[in-house]
């Protein structure tokens, strides 16, 4: 068994692997981690020239190319922010519908000025997911891929093994999401052995970072906020942004609207795409969600 950790997105990403060849494994979760700095590059809306910067600088009329990558996280935000009813906005309520996705071109058009970005809530699973991709393609296999540990996908288990442990927990000791030994503080609430299944969890432990785009205002009914289902489940959701491979990230964004959405809305979101369960922590209460 062997671990790799790598910073970046302002998180400690993670990969727990096992090969029979330490070096060759070394190698590829190299590999895996240049991805993750390439997409940081494009993503940042801190960075001076990424794809994020040039759109949040766009006045009305105006557009610009972005990468493959960034059209590939904006695709799946707004899908996400469509099924959701505009509960998950990476423009917390700027006006992400006034942004024009060209998505065979590589282009972004904006209708409005003022539309501001931030794919921090998507961008973070969806590097997750591309490392995962890099790995399986240097053939490692059996692996569990985490950033911050509140993006999380298991690949196949080491042999002998049902699945990857991991553990749900109370927010405690400023996690609200653990795996294995590294879970947090708080009382776990649920465990599973995880097997080409994706986690994204969200909470206020850290600080007001998560906003309603409803007023702009931080969110502070529900203390954290969970999803989890297969990997396939995941990454059919975001199929139908016409994006391959991105279970994280969907994972990641819906983990984020359901701060936000109705305990109602959550239920029927988990009814149409079954696989699918989420977990909401609001006044002490925790609430599961779970297609029968």
């Amino acid at each position: 068994m062997y671990n790799f950790a790598h910073a970046a997105m302002a998180a400690e990403f993670e990969i727990h692997c096992t090969h029979p060849d330490e070096a060759y494994a070394r190698q590829a979760a190299r590999f895996a981690f240049g991805a993750v700095d390439r997409l940081e590059r494009q993503l940042s809306r801190f960075a001076e020239n990424s794809d994020i910067s040039r759109i949040n600088h766009l006045a009305a009329g105006e557009s610009t190319r972005v990468g493959y990558e960034t059209m590939q996280c904006l695709q799946l935000a707004r899908l996400v922010w469509a099924e959701t009813g505009g509960a998950f906005d990476v423009s917390i309520g700027t006006g992400f519908e006034r942004l024009e996705l060209m998505a065979g071109e590589f282009v972004v058009r904006a209708h409005a000025d003022g539309v501001r970005l931030d794919l921090g809530a998507i961008g973070k699973g969806y590097a997750v997911d591309r490392v995962a991709e890099a790995l399986e393609e240097w053939e490692v296999t059996e692996a569990l891929i985490h950033a911050g540990r509140s993006s999380v996908l298991a690949l196949e288990p080491p042999s002998g093994r049902d699945g990857w442990p991991l553990t749900l927990s109370m927010p405690g000791g400023g996690r609200g999401t653990g795996t294995g030994s590294g879970a947090g503080s708080g009382a776990v609430f649920a465990r599973m052995a995880a097997r080409q299944r994706a986690l994204g969890a969200s909470g206020i432990q850290k600080g007001d970072h998560i906003l309603d785009p409803r007023d702009r205002t931080p969110v502070q009914s529900r203390e954290a906020a969970w999803v989890s289902a297969p990997r396939q489940v995941l990454a059919g959701i975001g199929r139908q942004a016409g994006v391959e491979g991105s279970a994280a990230a969907v994972a990641d964004g819906l983990s984020t609207a359901f701060m936000i959405s109705p305990a109602g809305e959550i239920d029927k979101y988990c009814q149409r795409h079954p696989g699918l369960e989420a977990w909401i922590l609001q006044q002490g209460e925790l609430r599961h969600f779970v297609a029968p």
